[in-house]
This record gives C-alpha cells, sequence and structure tokens, in this order.
C-alpha cells in the first residue's frame, strides 16, 4: 500500500508541474500587452540640450563647452599623487589651524581643541575641464571646472569644564569654477611671483556635521541655513573681482628691477698699443653692464691717438650689484673691415663703495681669463670716473609693493623736467619675407638707434628686447618709429635684408597714460602684428 501510495504521489506531482509550466505559459501569451513598440534608436545629435541633460546628467565640460580643454593627464595625476597630497595638505592645514585654535581656546576659556583624526579621504577631486585666457600682459590665466565628492574624517575633541565632546565632517562635496591667475611672470624659477584666486561664482559645498554621534544636518532647517552662511562668507571674501593673493618671491627681486644706478665717467687713456701698420690708431671705448639685454654704449673716436682724452659721461640702471660688473672694451675704428679689440677689463659693482665717486686706473687686458699668459704684454691703461649711487630702502619697499601695472619711478640722474622712455619689444606675429624670414626690430627715436636680437627662421617671434631712452623733457608730440627686417642669411649673396613692416607711435597717450601695452599692425605687411609695451617714467 506505501509503495502504491508514493508512486502516486509522484505521479500526481509530475502531471501538476507540467500542466502548470503549459497553463501558466498559455495566460503569458494571451494576457501580453499589444500597445507594445519596438524602441527607436536616435543618434544624440538629435537631442535637444534639455533631453541630453536629462539622460546624460554628468556631461563634462570639454564636451558641453569648446573653450574648455579636457585634462585626463592632470586628473590621472592626481589619483597617483593623492595620498601624499593628502598627507601634506593635512599636515599643512594643521600647523595652520593651531595658532588659531589656541587663540580661541583662551578666548572661550577652553580646556583643549584637537584633531581626533584628520584625513581628506581616499577620492582625489576632479577636473572636469580647464580654460586658459591668453592676454598681452605678463600673466597666466586658467578656469578650472572642479567637483570633488570626498569622503574625510576629520574629527575635533573639544574639553571644556571636564565635558567632553567630538565634532566629525564626514561625505563632502565641492563644485566650483575658480580663476587662478599667476603673475607676474619673470624669468627666475618658478616663473611666477604670484598666485592669485578668486571664484567666478559661489561655489556649491555639502557635507555631514556630527555632535556626538548624531547628524546636525538632520535639524530641519539647519542644512539650508549652513549651506547659505558658507555660499555668502566664501563669496564675500573670494567672489571675482576679490582675490586671495599668494605670495611666491618678491616680485623686485624675481624680475631684477633696477636697485641703484651707475655714473661712469671716461676720462682718459694712456699707451695704447699702435694697430694700425700705417699711422696711429683711432680708439674708441664700449660700456657694457654684464647681463644687460641693452646694447652697449659707446665713446667718441679720437683720430691717430694713443693717449685720447675723451670726459664723457655714462649711466647704467643697476639691477644686482653682487654678481654685476661694468665690462670695459677699447676698440680701434676701422672704416672698412672689423674694429681690432685693443684690450679689456672690467669693474665688479661689489668692490664700489655706495655713493662715493671713484677713479680708477685700469690696466687693458687680451683676455679676462687670469691663466692667459697674453695679459702679461702692456696693452696701455683707462682711467674711469665711477660712482654707484643704490635707490633708498623707503623707494625700494614701494616698488616691491607694487603691481606689474604701475610704474617705475626713473632713476636718480634723471634730467629734471624730463624723464625715461622705457620700451619693451615683446613679441610679432604673422610675419613673412618674400625670400627669408629673421626677423628683427629696429627702434628709432629723436635720432637714436637701438635693434632687438635676430630670431632665425621664425614668422612669429619673440624677443622681450628692454630699451631705455633719456628724455630731458616730455615727448609728447612725438613718435617712435619701429621697423620689423628680416636679416640676409650669411649665403644670402643675391637677396639682402628686406623689410617686413613698420609702424609709427605717437608718444603722447603714453605720456598721458604713463604705461601702454598693446598690439600694432604693421604697414606694409599682410597680416604682421607687433606688440610694444611703453612705460614714462619720472623721478
Amino acid at each position: 500500500m506505501g509503495v502504491v501510495s508514493t508512486v502516486l504521489g509522484f505521479s500526481g506531482f509530475g502531471f501538476g508541474f507540467s500542466a502548470g509550466i503549459v497553463i501558466g505559459y498559455y495566460l503569458f501569451i494571451y494576457f501580453q500587452p499589444t500597445d507594445v513598440k519596438d524602441v527607436k534608436v536616435r543618434p544624440l545629435v538629435e537631442y535637444d540640450s534639455i533631453s541630453l541633460d536629462s539622460i546624460l546628467p554628468e556631461i563634462p565640460l570639454w564636451v558641453k563647452n569648446p573653450d574648455y580643454d579636457r585634462i585626463d593627464w592632470l586628473n590621472r595625476f592626481l589619483e597617483m599623487m593623492w595620498p601624499y597630497l593628502n598627507k601634506a595638505i593635512c599636515r599643512t592645514a594643521e600647523d595652520i589651524a593651531k595658532p588659531i585654535i589656541e587663540e580661541n581656546r583662551q578666548k572661550y576659556k577652553l580646556e583643549s581643541i584637537e584633531f581626533e583624526s584628520l584625513t581628506l579621504g581616499s577620492l582625489p577631486p576632479t577636473v572636469q575641464g580647464m580654460k586658459v585666457y591668453v592676454t598681452e600682459e605678463q600673466e597666466l590665466i586658467m578656469e578650472p571646472s572642479l567637483k570633488w565628492a570626498a569622503n574625510p574624517n576629520v574629527t575635533v575633541v573639544v574639553k571644556a569644564y571636564g565635558l567632553k565632546a567630538s565634532v566629525q565632517i564626514v561625505d563632502l562635496q565641492v563644485f566650483a569654477s575658480p580663476r587662478i591667475t599667476l603673475k607676474p611672470l619673470v624669468p627666475t624659477f618658478p616663473c611666477f611671483a604670484k598666485i592669485l584666486v578668486s571664484l567666478m561664482e559661489k561655489p556649491h559645498v555639502d557635507f555631514g556635521l556630527k555632535l556626538l554621534g548624531a547628524d546636525l544636518m538632520a535639524i530641519p532647517g539647519l542644512y539650508r541655513f549652513v549651506q547659505e552662511t558658507i555660499k555668502k562668507q566664501v563669496a564675500s571674501m573670494y567672489l571675482w573681482p576679490k582675490t586671495l593673493e599668494v605670495p611666491i618671491m618678491d616680485p623686485s627681486k624675481a624680475s631684477k628691477k633696477p636697485v641703484g644706478i651707475l655714473l661712469v665717467k671716461v676720462l682718459r687713456a694712456q699707451n695704447l698699443r699702435k694697430k694700425d701698420l700705417l699711422g696711429k690708431s683711432d680708439p674708441y671705448v664700449k660700456l657694457k653692464m654684464s647681463d644687460d639685454k641693452l646694447p652697449s654704449k659707446k665713446t667718441t673716436v679720437k683720430r691717430s691717438n694713443l693717449n685720447p682724452e675723451w670726459n664723457e659721461d655714462f649711466k647704467f640702471v643697476v639691477t644686482d650689484p653682487e654678481t654685476q660688473a661694468l665690462e670695459v672694451n677699447v676698440f680701434d675704428w676701422e672704416q672698412v673691415g672689423k674694429h681690432e679689440k685693443m684690450g679689456m677689463n672690467r669693474i665688479l659693482l661689489k668692490e664700489l663703495p655706495p655713493d662715493e665717486t671713484k677713479v680708477t686706473t685700469l690696466n687693458l687686458l687680451k683676455a679676462m681669463d687670469p691663466n692667459d699668459i697674453q695679459n702679461e704684454k702692456s696693452r696701455g691703461q683707462l682711467t674711469l670716473e665711477v660712482t654707484y649711487k643704490p635707490f633708498k630702502e623707503e623707494d625700494m619697499e614701494k616698488e616691491g609693493i607694487d603691481s606689474a601695472d604701475v610704474v617705475e619711478k626713473a632713476p636718480d640722474g634723471t634730467p629734471a623736467g624730463g624723464g625715461l622712455l622705457y620700451v619693451v619689444v615683446h613679441e610679432a606675429q604673422d610675419l613673412e619675407g618674400k625670400h627669408h624670414t629673421n626677423p628683427y626690430a629696429k627702434i628709432i627715436f629723436k635720432g637714436e638707434e637701438k635693434k632687438t636680437k635676430v630670431i632665425k627662421k621664425n614668422r612669429d617671434p619673440r624677443w622681450e628686447d628692454e630699451f631705455e631712452f633719456v628724455c630731458e623733457e616730455p615727448p609728447v608730440n612725438d613718435k617712435l618709429h619701429v621697423e620689423v627686417l628680416s636679416k640676409a642669411p650669411k649665403k644670402g649673396l643675391i637677396h639682402g635684408k628686406e623689410n617686413l613692416g613698420y609702424i609709427d607711435i605717437s608718444l603722447g597717450d603714453v605720456i598721458s597714460n604713463k604705461r601702454i601695452n598693446e598690439k600694432y599692425h604693421l604697414i606694409d605687411s599682410k597680416n604682421g602684428q607687433i606688440q610694444i609695451e611703453m612705460q614714462w617714467r619720472t623721478s
């Protein structure tokens, strides 16, 4: 009987299971909706911006806005460096917070305020894109779009009146668009003197705040109040045009601003060696400050004279008296061919007493190498009168505070009622010569001519050459003539130098505005432009 009931039980289970599957299948088919349509596949270009935002809410800025650049390499760098940056940032933040905490502890009579834990978590910030601005000033402007969903663990323990309370910050989110400006750009590493940071819009800041283990942000109304308070406080301090300034180095030292002036009077030379086969030599003196981009200054030529007297005055701007030297070279003028050097020497500025006139006689040498045996031969002597006048400390402090937009004062010795015309030839663009393009710029002012260096085979040269013109009176009605020329190559026997364009700049606006930095379209050039900065400096 037991066997029969077992067999019938298995048979009933098998029949019921099979019947259930068949009936369920037909019911599924019978009740299947008939109004279901096939999904339409559409390309993204057919969707409007609102639909795209709903489908893809986290589109990077470099996709939506072509002004932003994609910088995945920076995000990868942050990801790799974050464990080390996390520790460095927390250590720096703790060092900054300690004196502030100590000040408030004494003010509110608290026993202690300590960090129980301080870490920014394992998730680094992400840069969604970066916009870079190009200006005509000596600066670099960047606008990154930052998103940071962090998992920090910042716990502060406060002890007062025998009680202990812990405050913990968790689940931090920060969305911000800062503007970072590096200025002024200087020729000393890290190549900028200041970092200026400002916010282009109010940031989004969200975080959890726990007190004694309870989430304070769950209190009705407190979350919105904290959010608005943070936004208002941050915006009041750093919303553009307000900035946070982080000094990196002293701009005056970094850009080697003038710290003094060197007055030189070339008196005479004695016993110069004869260089010409027929007749005596025709000497003249060239003077130049070491590490100076400006051309050398020259005396007049004394015809057929081995013991000439000049009594001519010169002025040089000093930027670093500890390392600079006055380089002196005596040449024999030749009407045809290269002028032959008669001797050379130099005066170290660090050996000159400040504000004292010193008359020195230099032995002319073949070369500045002290081991050169040719220096043992007598080549004559050159007598100079030199005076180093450093600027006053209060003037230097004022110059250090000034920004790149403020015009410096003219050095001592500038003619009363006149001033110093300071010209910087920055760069040119889209230059094009017929046969060659080896551009250099020639500056002509009141008959005085100065040239930049030659940059070979470059249609967009960058010179950054500086020139100075001492004026007896403000050149209100004068013009600065600037020519851009192309130097012929050494093998260019057929094609000589070419004119790539010119411009005449009226100086009236420079005198009234004190400083102008603009790009000018070159005349007689198809698309050529040149950027020139001019300053009018008075004492």
